[in-house]
C-alpha cells in the first residue's frame, strides 16, 4: 500500500515516514506543503494520506477539498495541533476519514492507518483469506493450508494488495503504482520477478492453484483462474 504523508514539520514527516515503512504493508511519500501535497495527492493514486491541516501555503482543508472535487475517494486521516471538536467537525464536513491529535502515539497512528485502508476495501476483518490461504494483516503473518510461510516485505506487500483485490485482475501498472514510492523505476520487471517467487511459496505443492496471469492484463489472487495463465 502507498501511503501520501503531507507534513510540514520535516523532522516529524521523516519519523511518521519510518514508523509507518516500519511495516511490511507500506511504502511512503513526502510532501511539505500545502501546494505540492495538493497536487501529489490528485495526480498519483495513494492508498491513504496523511494531512497535516496547519501548513505552509495552502491549508490542509483546502488540500482537502481540491482532492474531492477532483473525486478522488483516497482515505485521509487528518494529523494535527489544532483537535477542538471545531476542528474534528470541520475536517470531517470536508470530507476526511479520521482524526488525530498531535502529541500521537505511532502505534495508533498505525492502527487507524490499517483500519481506515480495510475499510476502504470493504474489508473491516484484518484477516484476509482466499481459499485455505490466510493473511493477517495486524501480524503480517501467511499462512496456506495451516502451513506458515516466511516472506520478505515486498512479497508480502505484493500479496497483501491482491488479498485486498481478490477475486479482480490487478495490472503491472496498479501493482506498481500502489506497492512502490516515487523514486521507484516503473519500467523494471520487479513485479514479474514477485509473482514468480510468491508462485513458488503459494501454490507449490498445493491445490487450487491462487496466483493467476491474465494474458494483457495482469494478476488474480483467486480459487478459480478461468481463463488464465500459470506463468510469471
Amino acid at each position: 500500500m502507498r501511503i501520501l504523508v503531507i507534513e510540514d514539520e520535516v523532522r516529524l514527516a521523516r519519523n511518521i515516514q519510518a514508523g509507518i515503512q516500519s511495516v511490511p504493508s507500506f511504502a511512503v511519500d513526502l510532501c511539505h506543503d500545502g501546494e505540492d501535497g495538493a497536487h501529489q495527492a490528485v495526480v498519483a493514486d495513494y492508498d491513504l494520506i496523511v494531512l497535516d491541516l496547519m501548513l505552509p501555503g495552502v491549508d490542509g482543508l483546502t488540500v482537502l477539498r481540491r482532492l474531492r472535487a477532483a473525486g478522488k475517494a483516497t482515505p485521509v486521516l487528518i494529523l494535527t495541533a489544532r483537535s477542538t471538536p471545531e476542528d474534528v467537525v470541520r475536517g470531517l464536513d470536508y470530507g476526511s476519514d479520521d482524526y488525530l491529535g498531535k502529541p500521537f502515539d505511532m502505534g495508533e497512528l498505525l492502527a487507524r492507518i490499517k483500519a481506515l485502508i480495510r475499510r476502504s476495501h470493504g474489508r473491516p476483518d484484518p484477516r484476509l483469506k482466499v481459499a485455505d490461504l490466510e493473511i493477517d494483516t495486524r501480524a503480517h503473518a501467511v499462512r496456506r493450508a495451516g502451513r506458515t510461510l516466511r516472506l520478505p516485505a515486498l512479497q508480502y506487500r505484493l500479496l497483501e494488495y491482491l488479498a485486498f483485490r481478490a477475486g479482480s485482475v490487478v495490472s503491472k501498472t496498479e501493482l506498481l503504482e500502489h506497492l512502490y514510492d516515487y523514486n521507484w523505476e516503473r519500467f523494471s520487471n520487479v513485479i514479474e520477478v514477485y509473482i514468480s517467487s510468491l508462485r513458488a511459496k503459494i501454490d507449490r505443492e498445493c491445490t487450487p492453484k491462487l496466483i493467476h496471469t491474465v494474458r494483457g492484463q495482469g494478476y488474480l489472487l483467486a480459487a478459480e483462474g478461468g481463463g488464465t495463465e500459470d506463468g510469471a
